[in-house]
């Protein structure tokens, strides 16, 4: 305990902690009182125990894995009324100041460990990037629809008023308005009288490509590589009468060929691994129109290049990297590209993170019944861990909008905020339910 105890002696100054080993003693740290609202978690103290005597020693033996198993296999108990999430926010508000988070400071050699790990978790051949979309999207859908908005958008939400008083639904919304209205479509009788060819890389669960097709009467191809989003797609498309127009396919993206008149991705390259920017921008290039438009949404890190934690990689994305923007733009350049539009998205995600972490702890009983416990509390973990990231770290999302040609769009970006308000004015928050049975046995 003593090295964790030295930890959590510098760490923590503001708020209060108290911590109960193992072995019953009781050790406090900070000055008690509150920690900042904005923060977002509950004032303490937060009270902890460890029920296991290798709890200390494996926080701090493995500081990448340590604490998140921990919690997982009920190493650690957060006595109420707070949770894990106030607990993580708490320290990671407190050890902002530290620089490096972690239990000790990693010497040259465990950061070059890390990286080179994580470089080799990042190579996604075919094989490995199919498998590791199904480590992560091919979970039963229940799952999904007991945290996600009623469109089922696993990105982050655009808060554009008070987070506060604005519904996930209503942000979600806006978000895909927000992204719309940053790739210039046009409507087939502002087109020549031709539908526009949208191509959905990394289309999740559907929603993107059927706005687009909702607002642009375009017609969409969605790829993406874990088989039940694919299937829920297609689903989603025939039930709302538009699968002539908008077609779902189980595919990597290295294999599609065509030619499209615009190119969307939206949270596709944080799975793409750097290794394979060349080859993403390379080929999505080849596929785009001469006067085509590509907008890319991902998470990214507001500073240089990183790598991925080892808990992160070993049990929500393997495979995953969340990308600087120098690596996107410098990769980009390299073939073809010009970037003409670039904003960072701050703390929306956030918002978005916090939502989907009361809406799981709501269905805490369902969970853990379609799993376990070990599961439940493995994505609470992964939920705050992930909030914490973009409230008190660095890491935001980017939205990146690529041409291969700068006559492709208007000279000033004004056309975006006017597109962005008439989308939003037209638009519905969605009330489609994902599972007609769930429905009717509600109802």
């Amino acid at each position: 305990m003593w090295l964790l105890d030295k930890f959590l002696t510098k760490a923590v100054k503001q708020g209060q902690l108290i911590v109960t080993d193992y072995d019953g003693q009781t050790y406090t740290y900070g000055p008690g009182g509150e920690y900042p609202p904005e923060e977002g978690g509950r004032p303490g103290p937060i009270r902890v125990r460890l029920t296991n005597k290798k709890a200390a020693n494996h926080i701090v033996r493995y500081p990448q894995l340590g604490a998140g198993e921990a919690f997982m296999w009920g190493w650690i108990v957060i006595e109420e009324p707070h949770d894990v999430r106030d607990m993580i926010l708490m320290l990671t508000m407190n050890t902002k100041h530290l620089g490096d988070t972690s239990l000790h400071a990693k010497g040259a050699v465990r950061q070059a460990v890390q990286k080179v790990k994580a470089a080799f978790d990042g190579i996604n051949l075919r094989s490995s990037a199919r498998a590791n979309a199904e480590h992560t999207y091919n979970l039963t859908r229940e799952l999904y629809e007991r945290f996600l908005d009623e469109d089922r958008q696993y990105t982050m939400a655009y808060y554009r008023e008070d987070p506060a008083a604005t519904s996930l639904e209503q942000a979600q919304m806006d978000k895909k308005a927000h992204l719309a209205s940053k790739m210039f479509l046009k409507r087939p009788e502002d087109n020549g009288g031709k539908p526009m060819r949208v191509l959905d890389i990394g289309c999740g669960w559907g929603g993107f490509a059927l706005y687009l097709n909702k607002m642009y009467d375009c017609e969409v191809l969605g790829v993406a590589l874990a088989p039940d989003q694919i299937a829920f797609s297609n689903e989603r498309a025939k039930e709302l009468g538009v699968d002539d127009k908008v077609k779902f396919e189980l595919c990597d993206y290295r294999d599609v060929e065509g030619e499209f008149d615009r190119i969307s991705s939206v949270g596709l390259l944080e799975h793409v691994g750097t290794i394979h920017y060349p080859q993403f921008f390379e080929h999505t290039n080849r596929l785009l129109k001469s006067d085509g438009v590509m907008i890319s949404h991902c998470c990214g890190r507001s500073g240089p290049p990183g790598y991925t934690d080892a808990w992160t990689r070993k049990y929500i994305f393997p495979g995953g990297y969340i990308p600087a923007l120098s690596e996107l733009v410098t990769q980009s350049e390299k073939n073809g590209w010009q970037v003409m539009d670039v904003e960072a998205m701050r703390f929306h995600y956030s918002h978005t993170l916090e939502e989907w972490y009361n809406r799981t702890a709501m269905h805490r009983d369902e969970i853990v019944e379609m799993y376990d416990e070990v599961f439940y509390r493995m994505w609470l973990f992964y939920l705050a861990g992930a909030e914490q990231s973009f409230r008190n770290g660095s890491i935001i999302n980017w939205q990146v909008q690529y041409v291969k040609d700068r006559t492709a769009i208007p000279m000033t970006r004004e056309y975006m905020e006017r597109e962005s308000a008439r989308l939003r004015e037209i638009g519905e928050v969605p009330s489609w339910r994902f599972d007609k049975d769930l429905k009717e046995a509600a109802e």
